[in-house]
């Protein structure tokens, strides 16, 4: 890792560059005015994604009803107004 010091002026020019580069190589750069310095530039900290899988083990219950339900009339409703769609296509 590296660490620069520039102009707040020169910063201004080449940010885009300059935050490729922190990102790419790392290291961080002190940003100065008038020979002070005025703030730093350095990489985020990146989190790490979790995995989704199993995410909700625990916290979501389905009731036995729910999940034994006859939905057979439910698809029939669906059918239709497909045929429906159709028809007026």
């Amino acid at each position: 890792m590296t660490q620069r010091t520039i102009s707040v002026t020169e910063f201004k020019a080449k940010c885009l560059a300059l935050l490729a580069e922190i990102a790419e190589k790392g290291g961080t750069i002190t940003v100065t005015k008038r020979g002070r310095p005025l703030a730093m530039v350095g990489p985020a900290k990146r989190t790490k994604w979790k995995s989704l899988a199993g995410a909700l083990e625990g916290k979501v219950k389905f009731d036995d009803d729910l999940l034994m339900a006859d939905t057979a009339d439910m698809w029939g409703v669906v059918r239709e107004r497909e045929r429906k769609q159709r028809k007026t296509a």
